[in-house]
């Protein structure tokens, strides 16, 4: 008899999907989701240091938690992935949980973060669109819809998109770093003067919660499992190409702003694009034109971006509806032509707009302010997924050892504890870093000024970061109340009609005296 917490066939089984993914498409997919063009001018906020960082965190974290997901990723290739990983483990309420804070972060970080880096470069780099305006409004409510759009369209047309944008994405910064070398070449880099790169205890509270956000995200096409080739074998591979490039397109860039634009001139919102403005003088009367080409594909870099984790989030969410963990198992429905989760696609497309709406209220329009906050949201809700799902990884390594592993991390279980314990280790610093700045800093004596830092009050952030997680855990909880009342129902209903089924079946045979009789 299967184990309670086990994902059966009848519970898991998906119709309609179909194996398009190669190993090319998987990795395609990890650059386009998981190199954050926004998450690059705030890492280079952190000044010389953030290069430091950069490179300590994606060898002591990156690594670890690369290899992993990639034994992980490549014994579990079911769909839904963490959703999967998670139930295994605990139990369907935490799995529940667990994907509901690693859903919505995404329609949070679409809705409230890159569309505001978006509608920030074509307004000061294509067309004017003002602040407030209809023209905003109207720029934003598209942005999001064509991402979800996206999201929608069956995955063997969809994911060459997200291949679209993760070809954009890396040409532009290496466009980019290219030219701001040149210009450095030329001029002089005057940004380095001015630029420490010894690591402080400071910077590392400040950085470590963004860049952890920005390397976090390479397990995103096992919600796709099944929908791939080989996942076995493609996964471990791709998981360790779009790693690679994505060490490189964050440290390279990084080092590039922080060469040529002068100290405190980088900015969160504008740090990657004004850097541009400054470095693209060097191509005279051309540079208008490359500058506005560049934008152009930094803001289809962003739309290809948020389509990239729709496509994976919005499957794993499905996969939890549809095992009876969340609200109605309509919301996991896949559609019969499509094969994707239209329904949750939706839902996701009206959560961004709403919290796109009430990020522009939190701010009165203040963009720079609004996107450092719901970054912070975003980076929140993302991490403390990770606290359910790195554990469950490892009882999924010590209670299901049977299972073929064509991937193994170096040195078998005690390797893997290791690597584990390091990235769960980060994890914990990196969620209490975003969910409550500024106390570690505190504790450590080191000042701290949060309006300052934020451009809103304590209470106004905690409010909008600790509000989302309480009501993420309410609609959570909830969810899976209601799930489980109709899952009851279901099987009381189905138990009665075998029961009929069964009488009616059986031959009337008469009274015990007439078969002596």
């Amino acid at each position: 008899m299967p184990d309670k917490t086990s994902p059966t066939e009848s519970e898991l089984r998906t119709p309609h999907l179909r194996r398009s993914l190669r190993r090319f498409d998987i990795t395609a997919m990890g650059v386009a989701a998981v190199i954050s063009f926004d998450t690059i001018g705030q890492i280079a906020t952190g000044g010389g240091e953030a290069v430091t960082w950069t490179g300590a965190i994606a060898l002591l974290f990156l690594v670890p938690y690369a290899l992993l997901f990639a034994e992980t990723g490549a014994a579990f290739p079911q769909e839904g992935g963490p959703y999967v990983w998670v139930k295994r483990a605990f139990g369907r309420l935490p799995a529940a949980l667990t994907t509901l804070f690693y859903w919505v972060t995404n329609p949070i970080w679409l809705g409230g973060s890159l569309v505001f880096i978006a509608a920030e470069t074509w307004d000061g780099f294509v067309l004017p669109l003002g602040q407030g305006t209809l023209a905003d409004y109207t720029f934003k409510l598209l942005f999001i819809w064509i991402a979800i759009l996206t999201a929608v369209v069956s995955l063997r047309r969809g994911k060459w998109i997200t291949t679209a944008g993760a070809a954009v994405k890396v040409l532009a910064l290496t466009v980019f770093t290219g030219t701001a070398l040149a210009y450095g070449v030329a001029h002089g880099f005057r940004g380095l003067d001015s630029a420490s790169f010894p690591p402080t205890t400071a910077g590392f509270l400040t950085l470590v919660p963004v860049l952890l956000f920005a390397y976090v995200g390479f397990e995103a096409p096992n919600a796709a499992g099944e929908e791939m080739h080989d996942p076995q074998h493609d996964v471990p591979a791709a998981l360790g190409r779009s790693a690679a490039i994505a060490t490189a397109c964050y440290l390279l860039p990084v080092f590039a702003i922080l060469a040529v634009v002068p100290a405190g001139q980088v900015t969160g919102i504008g740090g990657f694009m004004e850097g541009a403005r400054m470095v693209f003088d060097i191509y005279g009367p051309a540079s208008g034109g490359a500058l506005t080409t560049v934008a152009v594909m930094f803001v289809f870099a962003l739309l290809t971006q948020g389509s990239a984790w729709m496509i994976v989030s919005d499957r794993m969410q499905a996969m939890a509806a549809a095992d009876g963990g969340f609200f109605s198992r309509s919301l996991g429905a896949f559609h019969p032509r499509l094969g994707t989760p239209v329904r949750t696609n939706l839902l996701s497309g009206v959560i961004a707009t709403l919290f796109m709406l009430a990020a522009m209220r939190l701010a009165a329009g203040d963009a720079a302010a609004v996107f450092g906050v719901v970054l912070t949201v975003a980076v929140t809700t993302l991490l403390l997924s990770y606290l359910a799902i790195v554990p469950a990884l490892v009882v999924l390594r010590l209670r299901h050892a049977q299972v073929p592993r064509p991937y193994r991390v170096p040195f078998g279980t005690p390797g893997f504890m290791v690597c584990a314990g390091l990235v769960y280790v980060w994890i914990l610093v990196g969620s209490w870093a975003a969910l409550f700045p500024g106390t570690l800093e505190t504790v450590l004596s080191i000042p701290y000024d949060f309006q300052e830092v934020w451009g809103v009050s304590r209470l106004s952030f905690e409010v909008f970061t600790l509000g989302t997680v309480g009501a993420l855990l309410v609609i959570g909880t909830v969810g899976h109340t209601v799930a489980a009342r109709t899952r009851h129902t279901t099987v009381t209903a189905t138990a009665a009609e075998q029961e009929t089924a069964l009488l009616v079946d059986t031959p009337d045979t008469g009274s015990p005296d007439r078969q002596v009789q």
